[in-house]
């Protein structure tokens, strides 16, 4: 394919159809007229072969192709949108602009919260938008990343991308107050015996490769996504829920549980910010990239007890 003979706004146009599945609408999104979006569509169809929408009844519905471009298209246009928008210098005094963030809730709270206090006294023109971690992350990082600015998630999950170190942080587990037979630590059979509460995605895989390699088989009682409702969830019960300190440390005030250490040396976490090499020259996301790992730099330590 000579991608020189492409008219990049076809982009453009392909989104919006495959969106709004109707001519009218799509072309008052782009701003085109019905005659030039259904010439739009005319052209899109003769490239790809494919009807791209059919008519069913009394509206348009996507065929198999259209569905597959629906997704490929979206990120494209992301890519583009970024790729055009790269800058030479980046001044964050006056420029408005919008970095989004992939990250976990967890990342979000003892992390995120930090940065965007930064962000809105240095740079007031900027915008954080963080979206939640999705499952695909592993399957496919380097999609996930061409479309974002960045990815919050610990060492030891994905690799072969750039990133830049954050902050440390260890994993420590929280029972209820007044457990009836966790006193001041756990023990192996503890792990073994007592139900868990389980954050649902396996982001933690260093941390749970590790309790397979203590021959420990949790007993996952609830899972959730979200690690900040871990401990709300075992407040009152037995179980109890494997933690990133940090975290606890923030909701122990406001939840009736307690932190207990691991009876077992656990693997240390070490949070860092990924992203596609494509932005690693680029000035807007050289300033994030340094501001997030001063912000990191001067988080207060986690190794209290």
């Amino acid at each position: 394919m000579n991608l020189a003979r492409l008219d990049l706004n076809l982009v453009v146009a392909l989104r919006a159809l495959l969106e709004e599945r109707n001519v009218t609408r799509a072309g008052q999104r782009v701003g085109l007229s019905q005659p030039a979006m259904s010439a739009a569509l005319s052209r899109l169809r003769r490239h790809f072969g494919d009807d791209l929408l059919a008519r069913v009844g009394g509206h348009y519905e996507l065929t198999a192709l259209g569905q597959v471009l629906l997704d490929r298209t979206s990120t494209a246009y992301d890519v583009l949108e970024r790729l055009f928008s790269s800058q030479a210098d980046f001044d964050p005094a006056v420029e408005s602009r919008e970095f989004k963030l992939v990250a976990s809730d967890y990342a979000v709270s003892v992390f995120g919260a930090e940065l965007a206090r930064v962000v809105h006294k240095e740079a007031p023109g900027v915008r954080l938008r963080f979206t939640q971690t999705p499952p695909t992350v592993v399957d496919d990082t380097a999609t996930l990343l061409s479309a974002v600015d960045g990815l919050l998630m610990p060492h030891g999950v994905i690799n072969d991308f750039p990133a830049t170190d954050l902050y440390e942080d260890r994993w420590v587990f929280v029972v209820a107050d007044g457990h009836p037979t966790v006193e001041e630590r756990l023990t192996r059979q503890d792990l073994a015996d007592l139900p868990w509460v389980t954050y649902q995605r396996t982001y933690d895989a260093p941390a749970v490769r590790q309790l397979g390699m203590l021959g420990v088989e949790p007993r996952v009682e609830v899972s959730v996504d979200s690690f900040q409702l871990l401990p709300l969830l075992v407040a009152g019960t037995r179980r109890i829920a494997l933690i990133q300190r940090r975290l606890a440390r923030l909701l122990t005030p406001i939840a009736p549980v307690r932190v207990v250490e691991p009876p077992y040396e656990a693997v240390p976490l070490q949070e860092a910010l990924w992203w596609h090499p494509v932005h690693t020259h680029d000035a807007a996301h050289i300033w994030l990239r340094e501001t997030a790992a001063r912000v990191g730099a001067r988080l207060s330590p986690v190794h209290d007890g």
